[in-house]
């Protein structure tokens, strides 16, 4: 499937920043599309709602002038996510921001986005919705989406536990749009495997929480940089809805990783958290499990670099007549 005609000649790598809820901000945001991949960043992380209209001016302002300073340098639109749930009172209040700001690309979680998709498309924008199952899918895909984001086994946050080998392959038969794959990808050649899949696009997370850029505590980049896959623990106790999380960050909040209480789905609230004093993702850090990957702390700039010379060398040792 081509990419979406907004998005040709823009993107330096097929990859997407995920949406980081705390972590992701102006500066990630904007280093990431100035790198040449999208950047995202959840509504909700502008706090109090007003300032949302302020990110969204210095983003869009930053991005254009950087843009019309170098012309010959492909730089990527950015995203917002919304989480499309009763428990957001701040839904259609961010939207309205968001269309007034034409946002490019907006980022729907949970229940289907009708309404979103409407008021998006009436600016030409795009929407992608985040799903883990076929029967999400089926429901996004109905609601007139652009892309759908297949939240596979191994992610960070509210991950599913398909296998991709699987998932893209189920909504590719039934959606002729834009797949984004999510799920422990790291390097340059994790995109080059997502797209070798059926995917179109790559969703990194994780791995721009370990950068410069990332509105993340010190101990959380280093934690990360420190832990393996084994290190992740899947658990529905901080939402409501299972997710993945850092073994360490559960260990320090005063829990045993390898005992926690299964949350009741109906406790989720994003205002408060699930059933658990300890909240996700202050306290409770996500990560997915291609952690082990990764080592380092760099620039977000400096991360696109090495994984684009990571693509482009996969690319060429698979070249085949």
């Amino acid at each position: 499937m081509p990419l979406p005609a907004a998005l040709e000649g823009k993107l330096r790598l097929p990859v997407i920043g995920a949406p980081l809820f705390i972590v992701s901000g102006p500066e990630l945001v904007i280093a990431q599309c100035k790198a040449g991949i999208i950047g995202s960043f959840p509504a909700l992380n502008a706090r109090p709602q007003s300032m949302l209209d302020e990110w969204l001016t210095r983003i869009s302002g930053e991005l254009a002038a950087y843009s019309k300073a170098n012309p010959d340098l492909p730089v990527a639109p950015y995203a917002v996510n919304q989480i499309a749930h009763a428990s957001n009172d701040r839904l259609m209040d961010d939207m309205k921001t968001c269309v007034k700001h034409k946002v490019p690309i907006i980022i729907t979680s949970l229940r289907p986005p009708a309404q979103i998709v409407q008021a998006v498309h009436s600016y030409g924008g795009l929407v992608f919705h985040d799903v883990i199952n076929v029967r999400h899918a089926k429901k996004a895909i109905d609601q007139g989406v652009d892309g759908v984001i297949t939240v596979c086994a191994g992610a960070g946050g509210h991950a599913g536990t398909t296998s991709p080998f699987a998932l893209v392959k189920e909504v590719r038969e039934i959606f002729d749009g834009t797949i984004i794959l999510a799920g422990s990808m790291s390097r340059g050649n994790d995109a080059l495997a997502a797209q070798a899949m059926g995917a179109d696009l790559a969703y990194f997370g994780t791995r721009f929480i370990a950068t410069e850029e990332a509105n993340a505590p010190a101990g959380y980049k280093q934690m990360i940089v420190e832990s393996k896959s084994v290190d992740i623990v899947y658990s529905s106790l901080f939402t409501g809805v299972h997710g993945s999380y850092l073994r360490g960050s559960i260990e320090a909040a005063g829990m045993d990783p390898d005992n926690l209480p299964v949350a009741d789905k109906d406790a989720m609230n994003f205002g408060s958290g699930g059933s658990s004093k300890a909240k996700a993702w202050k306290d409770i850090w996500g990560a997915g499990q291609g952690i082990g990957s990764m080592h380092d702390i760099p620039s977000v700039n400096d991360l696109v670099m090495r994984l684009e010379a990571e693509y482009r060398q996969a690319a060429r040792a698979l070249a085949v007549d």
